[in-house]
């Protein structure tokens, strides 16, 4: 089979494709025939080296995280999937394994059954951010219309899911976007836009109960002067150290700082597919065909596009 390997940390240059033998499942997997694997900021953070304490500098490497496609075998103890199923999943641990191949086997509890009613591309866009967007509307505890919450980069992926699940719960939602964004943010639940390239939040009155930066560009020291006494900051693209010092911080502070770690599981993926079922959308900007991998690194690492970008194996 076909598989985008590297095998030394760097730019989208390093990647390359090679022939491999189809993986060997376990008794509690199923293979995949893989048709569509999604692109997460964190597939570059580790090809780049920024995550080598965790994922080791043992080549060669792969990369991607989710996926969907279509059942080619399942182990001897899996039940409730069967050959031909179409399902989308996650692989369980992203620092060490990587779904951009023709096949991928995966735990069975990592895998779902795709809805009918989207596609391949959609579905595998959902695992990685979906899981990040329930797992900060969870850490945000209890939230209603008075809770005012400030999304930054908020029409990306995650911000995606996250915006149209606050919608569910009422939230008076503020999000910083591009100005092609604003649309986007207005009909997945924000009741006010700011286009950060005309006006800066950090210099306006306005205070909130919540700050999500979802971008990674404002931080918590900065992200302060906006927040109310008791407010939260939630930060879904921690550095290794922001974990140990946000704890140790929140003892002794109103203001705190919450790191977001989020794993995909039975339960969220439960919510993201009763969101789907309600009408939850999945904007997919961009596909790429396999062949076309460089290219879609490159495009999705410059940013500014709206939901996610995908890339496709016929």
């Amino acid at each position: 089979m076909k598989a985008i390997v590297y095998q030394q940390f760097g730019t989208t240059n390093v990647l390359q494709t090679v022939e491999e033998p189809k993986p060997v499942m376990k008794a509690d997997q199923v293979l995949v025939k893989v048709k569509a694997f999604s692109i997460n900021p964190m597939d570059w953070k580790i090809r780049k080296g920024e995550m080598k304490l965790m994922s080791g500098s043992k080549f060669p490497k792969h990369t991607g995280t989710d996926f969907a496609g279509i059942v080619e075998e399942i182990g001897s103890s899996v039940i409730g999937i069967k050959k031909g199923d179409e399902v989308f999943g996650v692989v369980k641990n992203m620092m060490k394994e990587a779904v951009s191949a023709e096949y991928v086997a995966v735990t069975d509890s990592l895998v779902w059954k795709k809805p009918a009613n989207i596609s391949f591309a959609q579905a595998a866009s959902i695992p990685v951010v979906g899981t990040a967007a329930v797992t900060a509307l969870e850490k945000m505890g209890n939230i209603g219309p008075q809770t005012n919450i400030l999304v930054n980069g908020a029409t990306g992926g995650f911000g995606m899911f996250l915006l149209q699940l606050l919608k569910q719960h009422g939230a008076n939602i503020t999000a910083v976007t591009s100005n092609q964004g604003t649309a986007f943010a207005k009909k997945w639940g924000a009741y006010s836009v700011k286009d950060y390239k005309k006006e800066n939040v950090l210099s306006q009155k306005a205070t909130y109960d919540i700050v999500i930066d979802l971008s990674g560009k404002i931080g918590y020291k900065t992200a302060k002067q906006i927040m109310k006494p008791k407010a939260l900051f939630l930060n879904p693209t921690p550095k290794p150290i922001d974990i140990p010092i946000s704890l140790l911080g929140n003892l002794f502070r109103g203001k705190k700082h919450i790191v977001i770690l989020s794993s995909p599981s039975t339960k969220q993926t439960d919510v993201l597919l009763s969101a789907v079922k309600n009408g939850l959308e999945i904007e997919v900007n961009k596909v790429f065909p396999f062949a076309g991998f460089k290219e879609a690194y490159d495009y999705a690492e410059q940013g500014g596009y709206i939901g996610k970008v995908v890339v496709e194996i016929n």
